[in-house]
């Protein structure tokens, strides 16, 4: 952050990355703006990393559901320490580590966030793994524990297994006590999923995802999907789901599926929708337990969010492409 004295009145400008226009993450640039002040009921978060998540890339190409005029400051999970706070704040002070989900903004060297969505960091998290496993677990934690009920010793068939999302899920699904088949499309993204737990992990593009996967599961197929690419993926595990099985629709990191749903119909199987966000906008006290339950988990240990990759706020453009272009295995946040 620079900054300056005009007219004996010191002005300080932060470094953003600011989405000049809808489209191709090269729209991405930094720039420096006018470090904002903290209103009633807000804090000021100098932010020592910002998580990358595929849909920061959606809403900077203008490709998701909620649309955002341009120019914005893309980035929703950021973790760093409070610099400043507004009137009215209780329970939060300059100095305290934070996390926070904030929607926009967080691709910044300071952030404005309300106190409804801060969270103190525990010990047992550092700030590149605060800034990373929010969206991922709590997506993970929300579909197996409040959308569906997985059990122990049911089997979970985990597609885009070795992204954020996908490696979450494998170790909410082990914390749990279920076996986790994953499905990948390269060689280092099974290798982190086999590591995070999965007892076994299918190529997507050389190997046959159904009847691999229910070769693997016995008993008639896998009792869970949980779908985190969507496309011509989604069949092939629908057809992998046992007799009563539950298939969790996550994301279309390869684009929208069309399934037949007479296979939904003649195997009594259910569809389950899997929008977090959504649901934790509307409901945000019980949003609050969620958080806590994950964050126990973690610190009882028996939850591990993988240590992300480190990039400099510069090369925001580079990663969301990366995201976008499904190049990125495991997490990455920004770093100022």
């Amino acid at each position: 952050m620079a900054c300056a004295v005009v007219n004996c009145v010191v002005r300080c400008a932060l470094r953003v990355v600011m989405c000049q226009e809808l489209g191709p993450p090269e729209a991405l640039v930094v720039q420096e703006v006018d470090t904002p002040e903290p209103g009633a009921g807000q804090v000021r978060i100098a932010m020592k990393a910002a998580g990358v998540n595929y849909v920061d890339g959606l809403i900077s190409a203008g490709r998701y559901q909620i649309k955002i005029p341009a120019p914005f400051v893309p980035g929703s999970e950021i973790a760093g320490v409070i610099d400043a706070v507004g009137d009215g704040v209780e329970g939060f002070a300059v100095g305290d580590r934070v996390f926070a989900t904030v929607g926009t903004g967080g691709f910044a060297e300071f952030a404005i966030a309300r106190t409804s969505q801060v969270v103190k960091i525990p010990d047992s998290l550092d700030f590149a793994k605060a800034a990373s496993f929010h969206q991922s677990y709590l997506t993970a934690w929300f579909a197996f524990v409040r959308r569906t009920v997985v059990r122990p010793g049911e089997t979970v068939l985990v597609t885009g297994a070795g992204g954020g999302v996908g490696l979450a899920a494998i170790d909410v699904a082990r914390s749990i006590g279920a076996r986790v088949i994953a499905v990948a499309s390269s060689h280092e993204k099974r290798e982190l999923a086999l590591q995070m737990g999965a007892e076994a992990a299918i190529d997507s593009l050389n190997e046959d995802v159904k009847n691999r996967a229910r070769e693997l599961a016995g008993d008639g197929g896998v009792d869970v999907v949980y779908d985190v690419t969507g496309g011509d993926v989604s069949e092939q595990c629908l057809r992998a789901l046992r007799f009563d099985g539950r298939f969790c629709v996550i994301g279309f990191t390869a684009g929208i599926p069309r399934v037949p749903l007479n296979l939904v119909l003649l195997n009594n199987r259910t569809v389950v929708g899997v929008e977090w966000g959504g649901w934790a906008m509307r409901n945000g006290a019980e949003n609050g337990v969620l958080v806590r339950e994950v964050l126990d988990e973690i610190h009882a240990g028996k939850l591990h969010p993988i240590a992300p990759v480190q990039r400099p706020l510069d090369e925001a453009g580079a990663v969301i492409s990366d995201l976008l272009e499904r190049r990125i295995a495991g997490k990455v946040v920004l770093v100022p």
